[in-house]
Parts: structure tokens; C-alpha cells; sequence
């Protein structure tokens, strides 16, 4: 818990301090200090590689055909829809949106149970831009104890020079972070053109405007508070570990009793800790992990690195803090070997889960058509009788080419005996087929009015079907319908 909340707590616990406190702990302004040690740097690796995904994925190149931009990565709302590489996704096909939440959510949840916050500290962006934040920070301040000084010291040409080009970093930082947004949504070459020149819309111009906002404030201002108060992930994270997760975890019944301490000191009636602090400075949200299992740590395993380094001064073996399971740490308290168990029914079921996802998501996208068909008959009227007897039913047909190339098809109806129909836009009249063009990645919608004789109809209501032949492939897709009489 951090020292702002250990006061709160104490003042209400306070006499007369019931229900007159903050409804929240008022910020205490973290200044992380840096350990090198494995943990910190596989999180400034990770630093890079993810800014670098975000960063440039979308000026991948996808040759995709005339009309299109060539990028591999596109969510194109004007065109309503969305490419993924060789994966093309149309509104209609939302679906999988849902298959890649529930992969993402279970995903999540497996994450958790093998290595508890593990996202939250190496690959959420929250915590990868803030890092990035900090990082500016340090090189444009100094270390811990001179940001310390500096926010403590009166107001001088000399801070104010350092706060100005940190800001200024900072925003250009964020700025670049909401182009690289909008590269996602647009031709990358294109929308960063239209930037620079001033012809970008207004909705473009305001997205740009709140995604620059947004990261400043929550990367430079709000930082841990993110975690601590809008991030609803650290709230259940206890319910998706167990006795068997890898966490970030203190050996009490090693460091315990602790006390200041000296090097070559006797350690064999005390605990290891010597109470440094250090773990304490090396957390990006300020908690003591001595004090357990806490909602604000967020897994980073910095103050491993810190501590580490503390046990290496100290001549002491390292890991009094170390990512481990509570089950494995009861098993070095008892002297036995080491207990990882990382396949059990928990990651199981989750693996099953997954596994399941992606193969009904493969299997899908693999075998989904890339033709669909539409028919709107008209209701009002139901029919029309014509002047020499026969009928006549109106309908909609619309075709969804989600091909790269256009497309030519031949219509027919089955069902009905003799039946004629007349496109409209079309001069022929009366004949027993039609030819639709559909253009390439495109929706064809025709007006169609198909008449029969009264004595082929069976009834008020006689099936039939409309069977669209592809003239290229000759491949045959049927659709069923009513044809209404009297």
C-alpha cells in the first residue's frame, strides 16, 4: 500500500475522522529509481518492440488492386470494412470481431494464471507509454534524488528549461502517438500528408487533437492512477490466480525479522531484508511488496532487480524477492525441491478454450463464401395482375461481391414454369435469364419484376428459387423465395 493510502486509512481510523476523509487517496508522486538487473531489461526490449509494432505496422505494403489502398493493416470505415493482411472483414461479418474478444479475454486470463500481472507490466500501453514518459523524465531531469530536488526546489530559469523541454518532448511523444492512430484508419502516406499540409476534415483534425490530449495527460500526469482507478483488470486479477501463479512475491520467512544492516554482518538471528527501501524506489506505482499481495502491483518485478542488487552488496543469496508461486515458496520454507506447476486443470481449461477459438476462427475465415445474395420481395402490393392475366411480383436483388475482381453472373429462376422477368435499366424485356455485373468489392443491387401465368402458381404462394450462376468459375449459388398470386 502506498504512503498516501496508509494515511488515509489512518486518519480515518482517526478519532473523529470517520466519514470525514477523501473519498481517494490523494497523489503522492511516484519517482521510480532505476536497478539494471534482467527485469528491466527485458521491459525496455519489450519498450521498443511494442512502439515499434504500433509505430510502423501500418506502412506495411499489400498489393490489394485498383481502388484500394495497398496496407497491410486497415480499418477502412468509408469503405466499411477492415483488411488484415490477406483477411478481408465486412460489416457483415462482425463475428469475428467477437471470436477475437473472446481470444483476447481468454488470452488474458491464461496470462494471468500462469504469471499473474504479466501484462499489466511488460505489454499493456498504459504502462509501455508511461514507461516511455519516465524514460524522457530521467534524461531530462537526472536520476531519482535530483527529480526529487527539483520538484522541491523554488522556481528558477534552470527548472523551468528542464520542465518546458520535457513538456515539449512529451507532447511531440504524444502527437506522433495520434498520427500513427489515424495511420490505422486511412492511407498512411496519404492522412500524414494531409497533416502536414492542413487538409486533413474536421473529425480527423479533433481525433488527432483528443489521442495527443489523451496520451499526454494519461502517460505524463495520471500514470499509476490509471492502474490504481479507472483499469478494471487489477479488481479481479485475485479471482484468476491460485496458490500455483507466478508472482511477484516476498520470502517473509527469509527477510523476516528485518533491520538495518551492514555488509559481512551476522545474519543468523535476523532476517535478510536490511530494510533499504529499494524495492520501494524501484516501483513505478510506489507500494511496498513486504506488505503483500497488493491491487496496485502491477507485476513488473523491477523491485526484484532492485533488490537483487541490494542481496549482491550485501554478500546475501539473491531472489528475497522473486517472481514465484506461493506454492513453491512454502517448499523452499520446508526445505524441499522445487514445486512449478504450470500445467494444471486451470491453464488446461483455458488452453482447451483457446485452442478452440482460433480453430473454429481458421476453419471459418477458410471456408467462408465470398458471394452472398439478398432478396427483398415487395409487400406492397403482394402482386400485381397485368392486363393479359398473368402476375407479377417485384423484388430487390442485391449481390455482395467480396472479391478483388469484378464479377459477371448469370440469373435464372427455378420453380416456376414459363416465368419471365424484366430488369429495370435493362431494354430487353420478358426473358427467362439475366446477366448482372457486380463491380469488385461491391454490393449490385437490381430491380426485378418476374411474371407467370396464373395456372402455373400453386396457390397464393408458390416457391421458387433464384440461381446465380458465376460465368467465370460457373460455380452455382441458390436462393429461395415466394412468388404471390391471387
Amino acid at each position: 500500500m502506498s504512503d498516501a493510502q496508509q494515511a488515509v486509512n489512518q486518519e480515518a481510523q482517526e478519532p473523529g475522522g470517520h466519514g470525514s476523509g477523501p473519498l481517494y487517496a490523494e497523489r503522492v508522486k511516484v519517482h521510480p529509481r532505476i536497478f539494471k538487473g534482467p527485469f528491466r531489461k527485458w521491459k525496455t526490449i519489450l519498450l521498443w518492440v511494442f512502439l515499434a509494432i504500433y509505430h510502423f505496422s501500418a506502412w506495411l505494403r499489400w498489393d490489394r488492386g485498383p481502388g484500394v489502398p495497398d496496407q497491410a493493416i486497415l480499418f477502412d470505415l468509408p469503405g466499411r470494412r477492415a483488411y488484415i493482411f490477406w483477411v478481408e472483414i465486412w460489416p457483415q461479418e462482425v463475428y469475428y470481431l467477437t471470436g477475437v474478444l473472446i481470444l483476447a479475454a481468454v488470452g488474458l486470463f491464461a496470462a494471468a494464471a500462469i504469471a499473474g500481472r504479466v501484462w499489466c507490466g511488460f505489454a499493456c500501453f498504459q504502462t509501455v507509454w508511461t514507461d516511455l514518459f519516465m524514460m524522457v523524465e530521467g534524461w531530462v531531469e537526472g536520476d531519482r534524488n535530483k527529480r526529487i530536488r527539483l520538484d522541491k526546489a523554488p522556481l528558477s530559469l534552470n527548472k523551468l528549461m528542464k520542465r518546458a523541454v520535457k513538456h515539449v518532448i512529451w507532447l511531440a511523444i504524444s502527437v506522433f502517438f495520434a498520427i500513427s492512430f489515424l495511420w490505422y484508419f486511412n492511407d498512411a502516406p496519404t492522412i500524414t500528408k494531409e497533416i502536414f499540409t492542413g487538409q486533413i476534415g474536421g473529425w480527423t483534425l479533433v481525433t488527432l487533437l483528443l489521442l495527443t490530449a489523451m496520451t499526454y495527460m494519461m502517460a505524463g500526469f495520471a500514470r499509476e492512477q490509471v492502474c490504481f482507478y479507472m483499469c478494471p483488470y487489477g479488481r479481479f486479477q485475485g479471482v484468476m490466480t491460485d496458490e500455483d501463479s507466478l508472482l511477484v512475491t516476498y520470502e517473509a520467512w527469509r527477510g523476516e525479522p528485518r533491520m538495518k544492516g551492514a555488509k559481512n554482518k551476522d545474519f543468523s538471528d535476523r532476517g535478510h531484508c536490511v530494510d533499504c527501501g529499494l524495492c520501494v524506489q524501484a516501483c513505478p506505482t510506489g507500494i511496498d511488496i513486504r506488505n503483500g499481495q497488493q491491487m496496485e502491483c502491477i507485476g513488473c518485478g523491477l523491485c526484484i532487480d532492485a533488490c537483487n542488487v541490494m542481496m549482491d552488496n550485501m554478500g546475501l543469496p539473491k531472489n528475497l524477492i522473486s517472481y514465484d508461486s506461493y506454492t513453491n515458496m512454502v517448499a523452499r520454507e520446508e526445505g524441499k525441491g522445487k514445486q512449478v506447476h504450470l500445467v494444471r486443470p486451470r491453464t488446461i481449461i483455458y488452453a482447451a478454450i483457446l485452442t478452440g477459438v482460433m480453430a473454429v476462427l481458421m476453419l471459418s475465415l477458410s471456408m467462408r463464401d465470398r458471394l452472398e445474395v439478398n432478396i427483398l420481395r415487395d409487400r406492397a402490393p403482394l402482386f400485381v395482375t397485368l392486363s393479359d392475366g398473368t402476375i407479377r411480383n417485384g423484388y430487390t436483388y442485391k449481390i455482395l461481391n467480396m472479391e478483388s475482381q469484378p464479377k459477371s453472373y448469370e440469373l435464372s429462376v427455378q420453380g416456376l414454369d414459363g416465368a419471365t422477368m424484366t430488369m429495370i435499366g435493362l431494354e430487353e424485356k420478358d426473358q427467362t435469364t439475366l446477366k448482372l455485373d457486380v463491380k469488385a468489392d461491391h454490393i449490385g443491387s437490381y430491380r426485378i419484376f418476374m411474371k407467370a401465368g396464373r395456372h402455373t402458381l400453386d396457390g397464393k404462394s408458390t416457391d421458387i428459387d433464384f440461381v446465380l450462376k458465376d460465368l467465370e468459375t460457373g460455380e452455382i449459388h441458390s436462393q429461395s423465395t415466394v412468388f404471390r398470386g391471387p
